[in-house]
């Protein structure tokens, strides 16, 4: 018998039923395997909103970014390869092909919880984001897949040199 099995025998409904499930987390609750989400195969390449900057002092001239990323920390390391992610300043930054990247809000627009992340999507060929709460799923300028992501979540500009990756507005 599951937990949501258990506290419905007792007579918890709606809204008592949500809070004492959302109350009852153990420290096993807080690690999310990310499922993979399978769609129709898809062989285009999707379209990823990177501008490519040849030399540090073209990055160094935008101004108004919101995130500055060297991507030789060991923090950032993950952006290394295609696929890997990170979670700055409630920006979700993801490698989405060699040498391209992608940046959104971590802000789910179907209900306001930060916990868009990233998935390669490698049955696919499709990478998304989405959220790890409900479902909703956006593809990579923040436009909804799904009726949960239907609203779709702001993206960002980004621009790289390679080494370091900038998120603009």
């Amino acid at each position: 018998m599951t937990r949501y099995e258990f506290l419905k025998s007792l007579g918890f409904t709606g809204a008592s039923l949500m809070a004492v499930l959302t109350s009852c987390v153990r420290e096993e609750d807080t690690v999310i395997d990310a499922p993979r989400i399978s769609t129709t195969a898809s062989t285009t390449t999707p379209t990823v909103p990177v501008t490519p900057i040849s030399g540090t002092s073209d990055i160094d001239k935008i101004t108004n970014y919101l995130l500055k990323i060297d991507i030789s920390a060991t923090s950032t390391s993950a952006l290394k390869k295609v696929g890997g992610y990170v979670i700055q300043n409630n920006i979700v930054v993801a490698q989405v092909s060699a040498g391209a990247f992608a940046a959104v809000t971590n802000l789910c627009s179907h209900e306001p919880k930060r916990k868009v992340i990233y998935s390669p999507n490698p049955t696919n060929a499709t990478p998304e984001f989405y959220c790890t709460d409900h479902g909703a799923r956006f593809d990579m300028t923040g436009k909804g897949l799904n009726s949960y992501g239907s609203k779709g979540i702001t993206a960002y500009k980004i621009a790289t040199d390679g080494k370091v990756v900038v998120v603009y507005a």
